[in-house]
């Protein structure tokens, strides 16, 4: 146990530091709920931070008021989609939820938020000061934000926008922030038409309301060469809805029958359609371990991009379906995208 209460060196794999820093828990975890107790939080964090500097270096940690055991350890990317697989990792590897201790790997609303105030460079930064003005627009899974407290005008910008993402983590919590939060700025002033903090979460909710159901977009643009290009993506479309999904799977099928824009007809669209269908079928017997985000067509060719669990079997389904291909040489690439870089073009 005391090789976490110094400073220690990242595993070389988040899966050896995840396994590393669960069996440390086990051991350690006794005097951690004496720490508790005792209210020993300087003491507590001398443990914690290097166990979970183990995992991945960047990766931040926080105990908070558990949603139903007496307090959470929250270990979160704190929005970056590169560590997101991996605190999602940590957190499926957890042991269950007991009287003590839960476990997540993104902050949770907090349903005491109006009443919680913080020390913000030494001003009370309490949220039923803050107020909001919201713009969502037409047809957009995202509420913009600009917000407003009277301490704004006493602190530096950098220090007004990280009050501000506080706030809204406290309020719809981290995920939900992800999910439905667009551009995010803190003013001095307060803006036009500003409604106090507490409505927030319903109007995050009322716009939820709309893209329940599956929805893909048609979208039309050029390649790098410019040439024309469709593609079909879902919508909305974003990596934290599938926080284990960090394999890319792309699919290249070239096709014989095209128009003068290089796009498919004939033949060779009902064998992409017949294609796809069956690699939907597949998709749909992975038990939720992937999903096709994005097709694109331009030049002679249609790339088909999944995401998947590495730890599941869409990259041998893939491979395995390609065989049938007729119409040219087809090719499955895969890659380790964390970020869905591969298709950046089509988040929402």
């Amino acid at each position: 146990m005391r090789l976490f209460g110094r400073k220690s060196e990242p595993s070389g794999e988040p899966a050896d530091g995840i396994a590393g820093f669960w069996s440390w828990w086990a051991e350690a975890r006794p005097e951690l709920d004496a720490m508790v107790a005792a209210g020993e939080a300087d003491r507590l964090a001398e443990w914690i931070a290097p166990a979970v500097r183990l995992v991945h270096p960047s990766l931040v940690w926080e105990i908070a008021p558990g949603l139903a055991a007496d307090q959470a350890l929250v270990v979160t990317s704190a929005g970056d989609p590169e560590l997101r697989p991996v605190a999602h990792r940590w957190a499926a590897a957890a042991p269950p939820a007991a009287a003590r201790w839960e476990f997540h790997p993104s902050r949770q609303a907090n349903p005491e938020a109006m009443a919680l105030t913080l020390d913000v460079a030494g001003h009370g930064f309490g949220l039923d000061g803050l107020v909001l003005g919201l713009r969502a627009p037409h047809g957009a899974p995202r509420v913009d934000v600009v917000a407003h407290h009277p301490i704004f005008d006493l602190v530096d910008e950098e220090t007004r926008t990280e009050a501000t993402l506080l706030a809204l983590d406290w309020l719809l919590g981290e995920d939900d922030v992800a999910r439905w939060v667009g551009d995010v700025s803190a003013s001095r002033f307060p803006p036009i038409d500003a409604v106090p903090a507490v409505h927030l979460p319903a109007v995050v909710a009322d716009l939820a309301s709309g893209f329940r159901e599956e929805q893909w977009a048609l979208l039309e643009g050029e390649t790098a060469g410019g040439a024309r290009l469709i593609a079909t993506a879902r919508y909305p479309l974003r990596p934290v809805d599938h926080p284990l999904f960090d394999q890319h799977i792309a699919i290249t099928l070239p096709y014989l029958h095209r128009d003068a824009d290089g796009l498919p007809t004939g033949p060779s669209l009902d064998a992409l359609r017949d294609f796809e269908e069956r690699l939907a079928g597949r998709i749909s017997r992975l038990h939720g371990t992937a999903l096709l985000a994005v097709h694109t067509s331009a030049e002679g060719q249609r790339v088909l991009h999944v995401y998947a669990d590495p730890a599941g079997d869409a990259a041998i389904h893939a491979k395995e379906l390609v065989v049938s291909w007729e119409e040219g040489r087809p090719r499955v690439d895969v890659v380790t995208d964390p970020g869905w870089i591969s298709v950046s073009p089509f988040l929402s």
